[in-house]
């Protein structure tokens, strides 16, 4: 019986039910968001006598700065200064990896929208208004504008980078088939709703509060430190969410923060600093395009023999992060199958345009699709269906299952997972049935794709895989959660309260979580590599765990038995018969002098990679999925629709179900985008042409499916990671292949599949018309010569 009297409740029983994990809660911020009260950067209030700033832009892509005529600036309405690279108290330096990124140019300027110079006004409009008005004389320079151009003229951010297993050369002239082509896939803008921004408050003895929308604090924290000339600990950056990041904010907020630091600290007063849509396109990176030529022998059956890629990435006028993005592509040009002998070469082609940056998927999506590219020539050059060619040639279980850097995979589920997409989606009915409207279809063409995913999950770079965490339990019994994460939408912070009620058997409800802050959580690393929830959530129950021990402790101390057996579940906690409600042991505990905060502490084990043999252990675990698209496409005016898409997705043992049927979704339409509407234009002088949502088209409700069916594949991590669940972050967003090579497989039935459509990404309606244009040419021409050898005959 319990204090009340009432029969107690068996703790076995409801140790196995209860559980705050593995359901489908709301976002914690969802309230607020629909109410239109979740705060963010531009929402916070202003400091009395904050300033605005806004940047002056480079109108040249390669020029070396002759003069600066700044007068008319300074003489704008509202104008309270201008700074330049020389007003820089510190390191005129943004780079995260190679110091080649100024804040300011200095004397060079490298691609259009370059930042010059700072302006600060009493309001935005006036300082951006001002800024336009700066006269620069300049003596133009050669421009390279293309990753194509940048192979032709050996032009690197960095050394190229080459992977190499057995002998592709040898193995691809043995080969009995061959195919052999080029391939450019576009860029993608990240088009975060929240655009840059970043406020600076300078704070006593030397410090500054920098409040910034930023998917990294600490590497904010950093640049702004070397900026200023002064130490970490004079910095504090603290981001509550942002209104979207995919990687752009990433290590390109740094700039934002930067400038707005150093415009603050000349000024002594609070300054803004906030990218209008134009400013954002134009200033900051994308993902990179990248330009690929490939080699490949196969066998009579389909099966690969050899793979040489030479992949050039548009990496921009720095290094940015193009390095590690081409490290991703090199490790996933495989994707879910086994290549026994590769050459795969990587460069980061140095363009006179934005630096390049991260973007969901990280290089990730730019490798596989040439692979997956490669694998639908085969199949139809061989008359076959392109699932049945990618099945042969996936991962084995226990044989072939090491990939060309050296990793075994352990956990390969692709077979499984694509067998039951294949009958839940009605694949083959399906296919069968697209044939027959095709044939009776001259200018309406469907097209019918299934694509599979298999995605490393951590940071390539080693020591990035490590976070940390506090948790504070009050006197009353509520909980508050702080953690080296940021939240951008995708849920992490709901992720990791949940984790955190779990480990203390609390309802959600006790927990809140609070802005990421460098003061409470010291050097963590960016919310990005989908690694948020698996790092942070781990830190977080490090810290929770070590709070419920002590109570544990506690509880047997007071009540007998062993803290071995005292359970958290319920909100109640369970000790030698006793239940004894999670708000009174926490009184308790606290009149006793027990800790009832604790900071907690993860990092990845079993990671390993040597940059210079490009092999080792770089992933955790790999994510896997597949995905069906089913389109028509209009052969006379090359515009498309997506029709029906099936994806199943491998979250493990999801954390939070409706979180991650969300991100799969919103991931889905995303990579959509990218390989089909979302195209970058530079002119001949080296402007981005499509900065602004009237040039650049994402897409919209009507290009969502009006059947779309997501679910997530039933599995369990084989490595131990929060709670046996998995990445949702970036993976989904190479499902849509499948809407890619739906469209191709339209396409190609205007040759009666006979001829591969010669279609780069994005495929545009542009690019579709060219595509077809190019099957109904070839198979004239081969009809033709078929007629011509009938006559000679």
């Amino acid at each position: 019986m319990n204090d009340a009297g009432t029969p107690a409740l068996k703790t076995a029983d409801l140790a196995a039910s209860w559980a705050a994990v593995g359901k489908s809660r709301p976002h914690e911020s969802a309230r607020l968001h629909v109410l239109g009260q979740a705060d963010y950067t531009d929402d916070i209030d202003e400091v009395r006598g904050t300033l605005h700033a806004a940047l002056g832009l480079s109108g040249k892509a390669h020029a070396r700065i002759l003069g600066i005529d700044l007068a008319a600036v300074r003489a704008s309405r509202g104008v309270k200064n201008v700074y330049t690279a020389r007003d820089i108290p510190g390191t005129n330096d943004c780079g995260p990896i190679i110091h080649d990124d100024p804040i300011l140019a200095d004397g060079l300027v490298q691609y259009v929208g370059q930042p010059i110079f700072i302006v600060v006004a009493d309001t935005h409009d006036n300082a951006r208004r001002a800024a336009r008005k700066a006269k620069i004389d300049y003596d133009e320079l050669p421009a390279i504008l293309t990753p194509q151009a940048a192979r032709a003229a050996q032009s690197w951010v960095l050394p190229p980078m080459r992977l190499a297993r057995g002998d592709a050369q040898s193995a691809y002239e043995a080969a009995p088939h061959k195919v052999k082509g080029e391939l450019y896939v576009g860029g993608q803008e990240q088009f975060y709703l929240e655009g840059q921004i970043a406020y600076a408050i300078p704070q006593e003895n030397d410090g500054m509060l920098v409040l910034c929308s930023t998917q990294h604090p600490s590497e904010m924290q950093h640049v702004v430190a070397h900026a200023l000339g002064l130490h970490s600990h004079h910095v504090t950056v603290e981001c509550r969410r942002m209104g979207g990041g995919f990687g752009g904010k990433e290590s390109q907020s740094a700039l934002w923060a930067a400038a707005a630091s150093v415009a603050a600290k000349r000024s002594g007063r609070p300054v803004k600093l906030r990218a209008d849509r134009d400013d954002d396109m134009l200033v900051t990176g994308k993902r990179h395009c990248f330009h690929y030529e490939y080699e490949v022998g196969y066998g009579d059956d389909g099966r690969i023999l050899a793979a040489k890629v030479d992949m050039v990435s548009r990496a921009g006028y720095s290094a940015d992060l193009s390095g590690p993005v081409a490290t991703r592509a090199v490790c996933h040009f495989d994707n879910t199958y086994y290549l026994s002998d590769v050459d795969i070469r990587a460069a980061c082609g140095k363009t006179n345009t934005q630096s390049n940056t991260a973007f969901r998927g990280f290089g990730g999506p730019q490798g596989a699709i040439a692979m997956e590219y490669v694998l639908d020539e085969i199949a139809r050059t061989l008359h076959r269906d392109a699932l049945d060619i990618r099945k042969l040639n996936f991962y084995g279980k226990n044989d072939h299952n090491v990939t060309p850097y050296g990793q075994v995979i352990v956990d390969n589920v692709i077979h499984e997972l694509v067998d039951e997409l294949e009958t839940s989606s009605a694949y083959r009915k399906r296919r069968a049935a697209i044939d027959a409207y095709n044939r009776s279809s001259p200018v309406l063409k469907k097209g019918l794709a299934l694509t599979p995913v298999k995605f490393g999950i951590a940071f390539n770079v080693t020591h990035l895989n490590q976070a940390g965490a506090l948790v504070h339990v009050y006197v009353d019994g509520s909980i508050l959660v702080n953690h080296g994460g940021t939240e951008m939408g995708q849920g992490v912070n709901t992720k990791v309260m949940q984790v955190v009620a779990h480990e203390l058997g609390v309802d959600l409800g006790r927990v809140r979580i609070t802005a990421t802050n460098t003061g409470k959580v010291a050097n963590t690393s960016a919310t990005a590599a989908s690694t948020g929830a698996d790092l942070n959530g781990m830190a977080a129950q490090d810290a929770a765990r070590q709070i419920r021990e002590r109570l544990a402790a506690f509880a047997a101390g007071q009540y007998g038995g062993s803290e071995a057996d005292v359970r958290f579940a319920a909100d109640t906690v369970f000790a030698n018969g006793h239940e004894i409600p999670f708000g009174e042991l926490v009184a308790k505990a606290y009149l006793a002098r027990t800790q009832l905060w604790s900071d907690g502490y993860y990092a990845t084990p079993g990671l390993s990679w040597d940059a210079k043999t490009m092999t080792g252990r770089p992933f955790s675990y790999f994510a896997y999925g597949a995905a069906v698209a089913e389109v028509v496409v209009d052969t006379l005016t090359g515009e498309w629709k997506l029709l029906r898409a099936d994806a199943l997705y491998d979250a493990g043992r999801s954390l939070n179900p409706a979180l991650d049927i969300g991100q799969v979704e919103g991931a889905f339409l995303q990579g959509m985008g990218w390989l089909t509407t979302e195209e970058l234009r530079w002119n001949d002088g080296g402007k981005l042409t499509t900065h602004a949502p009237s040039t650049y088209k994402i897409p919209g409700v009507s290009d969502c499916p009006q059947d779309f069916r997501v679910r997530l594949f039933e599995n369990s991590n084989v490595e131990d990671s929060i709670h046996r669940s998995k990445a949702v972050g970036e993976p989904p967003l190479l499902l849509p292949f499948s809407v890619f090579f739906a469209i191709r497989d339209a396409i190609s039935s205007v040759g009666g599949h006979k001829v591969n459509p010669p279609l780069n990404a994005p495929a545009t309606s542009e690019e579709i018309l060219k595509a077809v244009s190019a099957v109904e040419a070839a198979t004239s021409q081969a009809v033709a010569s078929q007629a011509a050898v009938a006559t000679v005959g």
